[in-house]
């Protein structure tokens, strides 16, 4: 759906001072955190820590420009992707483990949040990135507010886009409603039991869908995109297929069909290969077949889902993603 350019949200509310609110408010539930659905309650303000071993400054392992998202966030340019560390879900085919993973080595990749806006200013305006991604921020979600509010002063000005495991809370999602500019969350298990045993969160459906719902009412089904292709508001629901459907992938996309919309974006994923611990699992120490794939797609398209993107099977091969966007996402010949 293509719109005239608006600016982004996040500049009215810094000028109303809802930013600045916003910002404060979610800072004063790190005293005891409840900011993922851990909960941990835990003083981040004082430097304890909980689940994700994260005290009070963000941990920012890379900030770089990253070309291998879904076309309409990648463009030309790249999306201006920050990487946080210590992820508040423990997968263990994570891909990015090296830096997901809360280890004390974290810490070396502690920075204020001032310098988290200059690094967010350095990706829109040296490295003339698109947007910005805010790449596993859950248990982030007060320092992403307060570098935006100190961000925008300094000339921020590209949409904003958080990406996420979805393992979020429902009133951190709120509070950045009209800080971020699309959502682009995970749905990865159907099964609290798979959750548990693969990501450690075995209370990982009813949160994700309830987070995911909450982004689905702030910016409904239609994915707003510019003249020149790039997303400028919305939602996009990734899926990644695992082997032996250990993600629940039809009962997933069915939930998405009929309790959000047939019409919402959604990206079927096939670039899973075992990664960190799943050469350990009889389940996970391969790729998924072509025959696998091919059943997540027929059922998207059984479902009605209209809108999106399925990545080629080659993206397991080279671990970079590679979109299929011609024609019908979901059809049974994209195989």
């Amino acid at each position: 759906m293509t719109e005239a350019i608006k600016k982004p949200s996040y500049l009215d509310l810094y000028h109303s001072g809802e930013l600045a609110r916003r910002a404060k408010t979610l800072e004063t539930r790190l005293e005891s955190c409840d900011i993922c659905p851990r909960t941990c309650h835990v003083n981040r303000l004082k430097g304890e820590r909980g689940f994700c071993n994260s005290g009070y400054l963000p941990q920012v392992a890379a900030a770089c420009d990253h070309h291998g998202e879904e076309p309409v966030i990648s463009g030309t340019n790249g999306t201006g992707a920050i990487f946080f560390g210590s992820c508040n879900m423990s997968c263990v085919y994570c891909q990015n483990h090296a830096i997901s993973q809360p280890s004390p080595g974290q810490d070396n990749h502690e920075i204020s949040c001032s310098a988290l806006a200059e690094r967010m200013l350095y990706l829109q305006d040296e490295l003339e990135c698109h947007n910005i991604s805010f790449i596993s921020p859950s248990h982030f979600v007060p320092q992403l507010a307060q570098a935006v509010l100190e961000a925008v002063p300094l000339g921020l000005h590209v949409p904003l886009i958080y990406n996420t495991n979805s393992y979020d809370s429902v009133a951190s999602i709120r509070a950045l409603e009209g800080i971020i500019d699309i959502y682009l969350p995970d749905l990865k298990y159907a099964s609290n039991q798979r959750a548990a045993e693969l990501s450690a969160t075995p209370d990982y459906v009813a949160h994700s869908r309830r987070a995911i719902r909450e982004m689905y009412r702030q910016m409904g089904d239609k994915l707003v995109t510019d003249e020149n292709g790039l997303a400028t508001r919305g939602i996009i629901v990734r899926h990644l297929v695992l082997p032996e459907e250990l993600a629940g992938s039809n009962a997933s996309l069915s939930w998405l069909a009929r309790n959000l919309s047939p019409q919402v974006t959604v990206s079927i994923m096939s670039q899973y290969y075992p990664a960190h611990h799943a050469h350990l699992s009889p389940l996970l120490n391969r790729k998924i077949s072509a025959a696998e794939y091919a059943e997540v797609l027929q059922s998207g398209d059984r479902l009605g889902l209209e809108n999106g993107w399925a990545q080629e099977m080659t993206a397991a091969e080279s671990y970079l993603p590679h979109f299929i966007n011609e024609g019908h996402p979901f059809s049974p010949e994209r195989k």
